[in-house]
């Protein structure tokens, strides 16, 4: 919106470079992609840090309360009644901040949003249901995977018809431009199902990880910094050919919506750093999720989300390691056996002794390191 004004309707009618005016030459910096990225951060970092508490006292007024499952760490007894639901602050931020300072011209933007926006609803649903039922359990598991499965059924069925220049082909890391090859080619069909596997993987390794105060929500923030830079250079023809990366001009208007989720998740960080005022709940992790494997698969970049986001990608690993080595020897022992003392990963390092706060950090650090890797892979090529 932003830039069509300042850009469309008052630079370009006015003379553009031509102009007399010195104010009107100056407008010409909105049409670059990196300077309304600084600022759709800033502005999501704003309405989070603004509207931040307001939405802590809506919540706690509407009496939307944290419930803590029976089986979890005693510490986090202490957190029952917090407020939860706090993800629409950053998913809100991000969507008025996108739409303010982005092409809105843009079909990969509009499908970013949309995409992020319906995880975001299944999450509302689940914490609602939790919320009403006053346990931790809201929608069942089958539930939730098929609104994901519908939502990638939508994510393909746009790119398929609505944008004939996306490739189907796979991009490895590693590996210089592989969208014209016919070795990596596995047509539009097998890629719903690689896109069923992305988005409903990703949006769950986030929910899975959202279990300590300002634990999602930094390592967000590192993921985000990094998907900047991967949708930058992929839609700068330049940096692309230098580097030897797919090049599609539409990926980098996708660089403002990472910078508006970059800003929301330091915005959000302020009120979630623990002792946490409010948790981003399913509302958030689902969406935030969703936004990591949607801009994923629109930049090609779907098995470098791995190194991305390498701490979510550990706690869900930690998650189906244990519940497939607890059925395994209970069928074989007829007692099932775990391999952590709890999951996701995070729990178990509490259950060690480790305090909350020390975990947070430790995985942070892990987060920047897996966020560093990844950014190799853009000279390694």
């Amino acid at each position: 919106m932003i830039y069509y004004i300042f850009y469309h309707l008052i630079f370009e009618r006015n003379g553009g470079q031509n102009a007399q005016s010195v104010f009107i030459k100056a407008l010409n910096v909105f049409q670059y992609v990196t300077f309304r990225t600084a600022y759709a951060t800033v502005t999501a970092l704003l309405i989070s840090l603004v509207f931040g508490g307001r939405v802590i006292r809506a919540l706690r007024e509407m009496n939307v309360g944290q419930q803590i499952r029976e089986e979890g760490p005693q510490a986090h007894m202490a957190k029952r009644g917090t407020p939860t639901m706090g993800g629409v602050l950053i998913i809100g931020s991000v969507l008025i901040s996108t739409l303010l300072w982005a092409r809105l011209s843009n079909l990969y933007v509009w499908i970013v949003l949309l995409s992020t926006a319906l995880f975001a609803v299944v999450g509302f649903l689940d914490d609602y249901a939790k919320v009403a039922k006053r346990q931790s359990l809201g929608l069942t598991g089958k539930q939730k995977l098929a609104a994901q499965f519908l939502i990638a059924i939508g994510v393909w069925a746009t790119l398929y018809f609505f944008s004939p220049d996306y490739s189907w082909n796979l991009s490895f890391p590693f590996f210089k431009q592989t969208d014209t090859s016919m070795i990596t080619y596995i047509g539009p069909w097998l890629y719903l199902a690689f896109i069923v596997v992305v988005l409903t993987g990703a949006s769950n390794a986030v929910n899975l990880t959202d279990g300590l105060d300002g634990l999602a929500i930094s390592v967000t923030f590192i993921a985000m910094v990094a998907l900047t830079a991967f949708t930058y250079v992929s839609g700068d023809e330049r940096w692309a050919k230098q580097l030897f990366i797919d090049h599609r001009r539409e990926v980098g208007e996708l660089t403002v919506f990472c910078g508006a989720m970059a800003g929301a998740s330091l915005g959000f960080l302020w009120y979630n750093a623990p002792p946490a005022d409010v948790f981003m709940g399913d509302v958030g992790s689902l969406a935030i999720g969703g936004a990591i494997g949607t801009i994923g698969i629109l930049t090609k970049q779907e098995f470098i989300l791995v190194l991305v986001g390498g701490v979510f990608v550990l706690e869900a690993i930690s998650v189906m390691l244990q519940v497939s080595f607890f059925k395994m020897t209970k069928r074989h022992t007829g007692t099932g056996r775990r391999l952590f003392k709890m999951t996701p990963l995070h729990h178990h390092f509490e259950m060690q002794g480790w305090k909350e706060s020390k975990v947070v950090f430790r995985f942070l650090i892990l987060a920047i390191l897996f966020a560093l890797l990844s950014l190799s892979t853009l000279k390694l090529r």
